[in-house]
Parts: structure tokens; sequence; C-alpha cells
């Protein structure tokens, strides 16, 4: 079998499987073609599935209260994404997931993931470890919004995110950094100056 363009080489990268194995997880993934403004999930909806992007790129999002927009997460090339508070403890979701550029994502339930992990155990081992570096990201993120500069948050999404602000819309970004669009734009006129 040709897994070359399939979801296994796209994700799996580092496993290899047997062909019986292969047939099982391709059976479980559903490839999805996503336009840019496609909303994936709303807040407040039942949360099954996660997302693997291919291409593109997605975004979370929280609305606050007072409806201000709060960026969590943008999701880029070999990420996941999902509302994972609601999708591993079984509450409606409390933000929103929507397409911000063009995107191929496969998606899988959480049902067909437990079923996969008694099939074929090391993919339990494998999300274990994804899931381990994605809290550690989240940790290390959180713990840059509370002590660092804006200057140095944004130079760190720079380098989290490459090449993707041409893409991203200005107050997406100031949204997942924590600041005013024109802050932004000041931040980057004194990283040009240097």
């Amino acid at each position: 079998m040709n897994t070359e363009n399939s979801i296994i080489s796209a994700i799996f990268k580092s496993l290899s499987f047997s062909e019986k194995e292969i047939m099982l997880i391709e059976r479980k993934f559903e490839k999805l073609i996503l336009k840019k403004g496609t909303v994936l999930l709303e807040a407040g909806q039942t949360v099954h599935q996660q997302y693997f992007i291919c291409s593109g790129c997605l975004r979370t999002y929280f609305i606050d209260k007072a409806g201000k927009e709060h960026t969590i997460q943008f999701a880029i090339k070999d990420w996941w994404i999902s509302d994972y508070t609601a999708f591993f403890t079984t509450t409606t979701a409390i933000m929103t997931i929507d397409c911000i550029q063009d995107a191929t994502v496969y998606k899988i339930s959480k049902e067909d993931m437990e079923g996969l992990y008694i099939e074929i155990p090391q993919l339990e081992t494998f999300f274990r470890k994804k899931m381990e570096g994605a809290f550690a990201g989240f940790q290390k993120r959180l713990i840059g919004s509370l002590s660092q500069s804006a200057t140095e948050r944004y130079t760190s999404f720079i380098h989290t995110y490459p090449n993707i602000e041409q893409s991203v819309k200005n107050y997406h970004i100031a949204s997942y950094l924590g600041i005013t669009t024109e802050s932004l734009s000041r931040i980057r006129k004194e990283i040009a100056q240097k």
C-alpha cells in the first residue's frame, strides 16, 4: 500500500505500522478541506474531535464577558488543535476555532482515538508525548505572558510561528500577545530600527 500521501506519512512520520494497522488508522481519520473563514468549533458545542493540521492556519479564541476576544492558540502545519478542556472533560466548548487560512486537516474522535490505543499501543505513547509537549508549551507561554515584556512576547511569537505574520491579521496577533494593535505597531517599529 502506498502511504506516501496518506495520514500515516503526514502525522506518524517516526512510526512504522503493519498493513492492517495502516488500514485501521486511515479508517479512523477523516480529511477535511477548510476555506478561510470556516468556523470549525463554536463555544457551547460538544467537543468529540481533535484536528491535525496538514496545511493552513487555524486559531482558537475565547470571548470574555465584556465581549473581548482572546486568541489562545494558532495551529499551523504539524500541530494539533481542539478545545482540549471540553475534549478531555466532556464539557461543552469554552473556545471557538476558526480557519484563518485555507487549510487541510484530519479529524479523529476521542472514541476512535481510544480504540486505536487498544489496537495499536504505540499510538498511546505517541499521543502522550505530543500532549506532554503541548502542555509544556502552554505552561511556557503562560509564564512568558506573566513575566515578559510585550516586546519579548512578540519576539517569542515570531520564533514559535515563523512566516505566519504575513498571513495573520494584526488584531489576531495583538490578541494572542495580550496587547493592542497600536502597541504591536510600535514594537515592530522599534525592532525594525535596531
